[in-house]
């Protein structure tokens, strides 16, 4: 008994002195894992809604009527308008579908410039601490690339005509909403909120499951983090 007691502690013994932990990783080789598994999860993200029905067929972040306005365009369903109101939502998810490409680039700008001190705090922090870091530093350029893209899109297919049209219908009904007046910006605004939740998903998921990352290094700092 006592000869399979020793035994079992030497094996414990020799498994946590091949454990690894956070501190076992230099700073560089912490912010290298950091910024590949953020650089995978942000490539996901924009294939995943930069394709066609990217933001339509997904419930998390399909973009619909906001606010006082989503009320009564089920009221206004109920008086007909059904299929002009699923062409109008339709026209602003293909809208944001069509401008999500295009932040690719900006988001792994940030990436890049981040610094051994935002890493150390951004794996010190919660399962999106990386995305909010990434929500901080590059929302306003990304806005900006976005705007005259959706503009662009929604003015082709008659979405902002349908959009005003709607909302004076809905002003009739005592909905309406001034922070909604322009359907280029609520657009522009909700395909940076779903934008921001995929790429959070996907962070949390490397972080949940360090298999998943694409690199070694971010497989190894990662799994230490989860103490595998």
């Amino acid at each position: 008994m006592l000869r399979i007691c020793t035994l079992i502690v030497g094996l414990a013994l020799s498994a946590s002195a091949f454990a690894l932990s956070l501190s076992d990783f230099s700073q560089g080789d912490a912010g290298k894992a950091l910024k590949d598994a953020l650089s995978q999860g942000t490539k996901v993200a924009v294939q995943q809604l930069g394709q066609p029905g990217g933001f339509s067929n997904d419930p998390d972040v399909r973009i619909e009527l906001p606010g006082n306005l989503g009320k009564a365009s089920r009221m206004l369903k109920m008086m007909g308008m059904g299929a002009q109101i699923e062409e109008l939502e339709n026209g602003m998810n293909k809208a944001a579908e069509s401008a999500v490409p295009q932040a690719q680039a900006l988001l792994l700008d940030a990436v890049s410039k981040m610094t051994v001190a935002d890493a150390k705090a951004i794996l010190a922090g919660g399962d999106d601490s990386a995305t909010q870091y990434l929500n901080k530093t590059s929302r306003e350029q990304i806005r900006a690339r976005f705007l005259p893209i959706i503009k662009q899109a929604t003015d082709k297919v008659g979405v902002a005509q349908q959009y005003n049209a709607l909302a004076s219908k809905a002003s009739g009904l005592g909905a309406a909403d001034p922070r909604y007046s322009s359907v280029e910006s609520y657009v522009t605004e909700q395909a940076l909120d779903g934008l921001f939740t995929v790429i959070a998903e996907q962070e949390a998921s490397i972080r949940q499951n360090p298999a998943q990352a694409a690199t070694s290094v971010a497989k190894k700092v990662f799994g230490a983090l989860m103490g595998q």
